[in-house]
C-alpha cells in the first residue's frame, strides 16, 4: 500500500529541513532511549553524525520487537539451497531463540560491546544468526564472502581486529566443494592479528579439522543461555563492510546502529512498497552491502519475510531458477543485479523458463550494482511483465541514493536507462571538475550535497584522514561518489559508471558506458563492456568486448561490422570504434561488477595486481588469449 504522500513533497521537505524529516521517521522504530535531536556534528572529526543521544539495538528491532508485536509465528526467513538440496524456514520466534542463544555463547568467549567478529560464510542462516547476535551485544560484525582469498582475509583481521572468527567448514558451487577452513588458516598465518576463538560451523559434505583450545563448534555455541539485546548509543558501530579501494588497500565502510535503521526501515516502505509479512528475495550475497541491506536488515526492520539463497541464477538447475524460488515463495519483490539478468538471458533469450511458473505474486523486479542497459530492462520487463526498477547505491550509502520510489504517490515511472530520481534525503548533483552544476544533459561528477542522510558511511574504520581525502575534500560540502552521470530536462537521473570508465579519444570526451548500451542492444549480444585502450595517436580508442547468448551462430567479423555501424550511427566517427572481440565470458567481481580497469591494464601491458574480489582468475587468462589473437592492445599489437 502507497503512502499517502507525493515524491516531490516529501523529497522537498527532507531537504528543506533534515533533521525535522528524518527525526520524524525514527518514531516509527521502538527506542530504548529515543533522540531528541537528529542531526549533529562529531566534535572530533566534524563528520555529520544521526541520533547523537538516542539508544537502541537493530536485533532487538528486528526479532524482540516483532514477537512482542505477535509475529512470532510469521516466517522471517526461507533458506533455498538448490547447490545443497536444503529448504527450510524460519519464524521470527525461531529465530529471535537462535540469535539470543548464539549471542549468549559468543559472550562466553569473551566478546562484548565494541569487539569485533569476522563472519566468513556464505548465505546460511548459520551466518545471518551470527550477524544479529553480534549486533544483539554491540559488538561490530564484518561479513567476509565465503571463499575470499586468504591473502585478503589476512588484511581484513589486521585491520578489524576481531575477537572471534565465525565460518563455515566450505561452501559449494555447483559440483565443486571449497573448504574453507584451510583458507582461515592460512590467513590466520599471513595475519598479524590473531583472533581468540574461530568458531566452525561444520556441513555435511565437509568437515573441518578443529585447533584444540582455539576453534570451537558453532552447534556448541547454541547451547548457552539465551541473553538480552544491549540497548548501545545510536552513532555506536554495527559492523564493518569492505569495499575495494584504488590504492589497493580496502575501506572499511562504517555503519552504525541508529541511521542505519531508520534508513532501512522508511526504504523498506516508500522504495520497495513492502508491508509488513510480505516478502523479499534478493539475489546477492550477505558479504556485499545488497545482501547486508535487503537480505538481513531490511527486511527484518520491516517485519517482512526474507529469502536466502545459496547458489546461482544459473545451472541450479537452470536459468528458470529465480523464477522458481518466486513462485515457490510468493515473492514479492525481487532484488538482483544486471549481471545476474543478463546470464539468464545469455541461457535462456526467449525466457521460455519464465512461462514454467506462476509469478502472478511479484510485483517489481529491482535492479542494481552496475547499470542495466536499456535492452536487458526490456527484456526482463516483457519476460516478467512487471515493472523493472534500477537504482544506484554503494556500499558507501548502505541504501539508494537514486530510485524510483514505488511506494510513494505522484511518482514518475520508471525509466530505461535511467537510475531514476533522488531519494529522499539525498541532494543528488551533477558537477563539472571545478564543482560546478552543470546544465541538464550534460554528463559531469555525481556527488551529493552535504549533510549525507542516515545511514550513509560516518566515517572508514580506524581512518577517518582517508574519509576526507577520498571523499569529502575534493569538492567541499559534498561527498563525492566516483560515479559518472547526466540528468535530463525531465529530472531522470543517468548514472554511466565510474569515472575513470570515460576515454578520451582524441580530445574527446566518451562515455564507454553510452557505446555498451548499444552494443548490448544488438539481438545477439548477451552482455559486454567497453574498453578506453592506449593509442598513440588518439590517446585512447574504444574495444568491445562481447558476449554471445546461447544458440546465436553469428561470425565474428560479421558481427564486428554491425556493432560497430552501430556505434557510429549513434555516436560518430569520432569515437573510432573499430574492434569488437567475442569472447566466452567477462571477468567479474563476486557481486557482478565488469573488471573494466583490469581489463584496460592487461590490454595496456601494465602492471596490476589480480583484484582481491574477482570471481575466476582463470578468465583474465582466456581473455589475454583473445587480445593476443586479434593483435588487441599495446600489449598484444601484431608484428607487421
Amino acid at each position: 500500500m502507497k503512502t499517502a504522500c507525493s515524491y516531490a513533497v516529501m523529497h522537498a521537505a527532507s531537504l528543506a529541513d533534515p533533521a525535522a524529516f528524518w527525526l520524524a521517521q525514527a518514531r516509527y522504530l521502538a527506542w530504548h532511549r529515543p533522540p531528541t535531536a537528529a542531526l549533529s556534528q562529531d566534535e572530533a572529526n566534524g563528520a555529520h553524525r544521526w541520533f547523537a543521544g538516542g539508544t537502541l539495538n537493530t536485533a532487538y528491532l528486528c526479532l524482540d520487537h516483532h514477537v512482542a508485536q505477535g509475529r512470532g509465528p510469521q516466517k522471517a526467513l526461507i533458506y533455498d539451497s538448490p547447490v545443497t538440496q536444503t529448504l527450510s524456514t524460519y519464524t521470527y520466534a525461531q529465530l529471535l531463540d537462535l540469535t539470543a542463544r548464539f549471542a549468549g555463547g559468543l559472550r562466553e568467549l569473551g566478546v562484548g560491546v565494541g569487539d569485533r567478529v569476522i563472519i566468513y560464510m556464505p548465505n546460511l542462516p548459520e551466518a545471518v544468526v551470527a550477524m544479529l547476535a553480534c549486533a544483539r551485544l554491540g559488538a561490530v560484525h564484518s561479513v567476509v564472502f565465503g571463499g575470499f582469498a586468504p591473502h585478503e582475509l589476512a588484511v581484513r583481521i589486521d585491520d578489524a581486529q576481531p575477537k572471534v572468527i565465525v565460518c563455515a567448514a566450505g561452501g559449494k558451487e555447483f559440483d565443486r566443494i571449497i573448504p574453507y577452513k584451510p583458507l582461515v588458516d592460512e590467513a590466520l598465518a599471513k595475519a598479524t592479528f590473531q583472533p581468540a576463538h574461530v568458531v566452525v560451523l561444520q556441513r555435511g559434505f565437509v568437515t573441518a579439522e578443529l585447533q584444540p583450545g582455539r576453534d570451537v563448534d558453532y552447534q556448541e555455541l547454541l547451547q548457552a543461555a539465551p541473553v538480552p539485546a544491549v540497548p548501545v548509543p545510536a552513532t555506536h558501530p554495527l559492523y564493518i563492510l569492505y569495499t575495494s579501494g584504488t590504492t589497493g588497500r580496502p575501506k572499511g565502510v562504517v555503519r552504525d546502529h541508529g541511521g542505519h535503521a531508520v534508513a532501512l526501515r522508511f526504504s523498506m516502505e516508500a522504495i520497495y512498497d513492502l508491508a509488513p509479512g510480505e516478502v523479499i528475495f534478493t539475489g546477492s550475497d550477505i558479504g556485499w552491502a545488497v545482501g547486508s541491506s535487503y537480505i538481513v536488515y531490511g527486511p527484518l526492520l520491516r517485519g517482512c519475510t526474507s529469502v536466502l539463497f545459496e547458489g546461482k541464477p544459473v545451472r541450479t538447475p537452470d536459468a528458470g531458477t529465480f523464477w522458481r524460488l518466486v513462485a515457490q515463495h510468493k515473492v514479492n519483490v525481487l532484488f538482483t543485479a544486471p549481471t545476474a539478468i543478463r546470464a539468464i538471458k545469455k541461457e535462456d533469450p526467449e525466457g521460455r523458463l519464465a512461462r514454467n511458473y506462476d509469478l502472478s505474486s511479484l510485483r517489481h523486479l529491482f535492479l542494481a550494482g552496475e547499470r542495466c542497459d536499456p535492452a536487458t530492462f526490456a527484456w526482463a520487463q516483457q519476460v516478467l511483465g512487471v515493472p523493472v526498477v534500477d537504482h544506484w547505491w554503494q556500499t558507501e550509502s548502505g541504501w539508494p541514493m537514486l530510485a524510483t520510489l514505488v511506494g510513494l504517490e505522484e511518482m514518475p515511472a520508471p525509466r530505461a536507462g535511467s537510475a531514476g530520481f533522488p531519494v529522499p534525503g539525498y541532494d543528488v548533483q551533477i558537477l563539472d571538475e571545478e564543482g560546478r552544476p552543470v546544465p541538464a544533459g550534460t554528463t559531469g561528477l555525481v556527488a551529493v550535497k552535504l549533510p549525507l542522510p542516515p545511514g550513509c558511511f560516518p566515517t572508514l574504520w580506524r581512518d577517518e584522514a582517508r574519509y576526507h581525502e577520498a571523499y569529502l575534500a575534493p569538492f567541499p560540502g559534498y561527498y563525492l561518489s566516483g560515479d559518472g552521470g547526466y540528468r535530463d530536462a525531465e529530472g531522470y537521473c543517468y548514472i554511466m559508471g565510474r569515472v575513470d570508465d570515460v576515454i578520451n579519444v582524441a580530445g574527446h570526451r566518451l562515455s564507454t558506458g553510452e557505446m555498451e548500451e548499444i552494443l548490448a542492444a544488438h539481438p545477439a549480444v548477451a552482455e559486454c563492456a567497453v574498453l578506453g585502450i592506449a593509442d598513440q595517436l588518439r590517446g585512447q580508442v574504444p574495444v568491445g568486448l562481447v558476449v554471445l547468448k546461447d544458440g546465436q551462430a553469428v561470425g565474428e567479423g560479421a558481427l564486428e561490422k554491425e556493432l560497430v555501424a552501430a556505434v557510429r550511427a549513434r555516436i560518430g566517427a569520432l569515437a573510432c570504434f573499430r574492434q569488437v572481440l567475442v569472447v566466452a565470458r567477462l571477468p567479474k567481481t563476486r557481486s557482478g561488477k565488469i573488471l573494466r580497469k583490469t581489463l584496460r591494464q592487461l590490454a595496456d601491458g601494465e602492471a596490476f595486481a589480480l583484484p582481491s574480489t574477482i570471481d575466476d582468475p582463470r578468465i583474465l587468462d582466456e581473455i589475454r588469449a583473445d587480445f593476443q589473437r586479434r593483435g588487441t592492445g599495446v600489449a598484444f599489437e601484431k608484428v607487421a
